[in-house]
């Protein structure tokens, strides 16, 4: 099996193909055979896993396992104590109210890389490192969370999947996970999701029982 992680840059689709001819993964990952666990935007940087683990990458994907995702966020102003603990409780999205998050403000700010396109930088208003996590996945999510409580989001990273970190990997960079990020990162998804269903009592018909090796009536107890 594969496992690898990739500091995905600015304006990448997290996809192998485009037919508009944006960049895509292909332009960067020199690997055959592996697919992206989830998404990250477009507009988006950071953190992307890729495997060819169709079973871990189907339960990293579902939401049952709330696998936590890490992202730095710089919004434009500084948030207050009252947005901070709005995103804590949920925010309100078209009807939806998403689940509980992390936040907090990043102090000292993170170093972090230069990106190919700057941000927008306006004199009167500083712009504020904040750290997100959040168990769901819907689209555009952190951004849209950010600017419900007042404070748009200019830059967006992932550092971070539940134990996975992006570490000292530059934009485009890649690595293959160690055997033991892989124990940790499955370790993630070891429960009951996929447990067998409980096995149900015949009411009627046929039985088989296998101390004969043979098929006998079934008969409901008192009959």
């Amino acid at each position: 099996m594969k496992y690898i992680i990739l500091n995905k840059p600015y304006e990448v689709l997290t996809q192998f193909t485009d037919e508009t001819g944006r960049a895509t993964l292909k332009d960067y990952v020199k690997v055959s055979g592996i697919y992206p666990v989830g998404r990250l935007d477009y507009d988006s940087e950071g953190l992307v896993l890729l495997t060819d683990d169709k079973t871990l990458q189907h339960r990293l994907s579902d939401p049952k396992f709330k696998i936590e995702k890490t992202y730095w966020v710089q919004v434009d102003g500084v948030p207050t104590n009252e947005a901070l603990e709005e995103l804590r409780r949920g925010v309100t999205i078209k009807g939806v109210k998403t689940a509980p998050a992390k936040a907090r403000i990043l102090e000292p700010e993170p170093q972090v890389w230069e990106r190919s396109t700057p941000i927008r930088f306006r004199k009167n208003i500083p712009a504020t490192w904040v750290e997100i996590k959040i168990t769901q996945g819907m689209n555009r999510q952190v951004r849209r969370m950010t600017a419900a409580v007042g404070y748009p989001t200019l830059r967006l990273i992932r550092p971070a999947i539940g134990p996975l970190t992006i570490g000292d990997l530059q934009p485009g960079e890649y690595r293959e996970l160690t055997p033991e990020e892989v124990t940790k990162l499955k370790s993630l998804t070891a429960g009951s999701t996929y447990t067998k269903p409980a096995h149900k009592k015949p009411t009627g018909g046929r039985h088989y029982d296998s101390r004969q090796n043979s098929s006998r009536p079934f008969r409901k107890p008192g009959k």
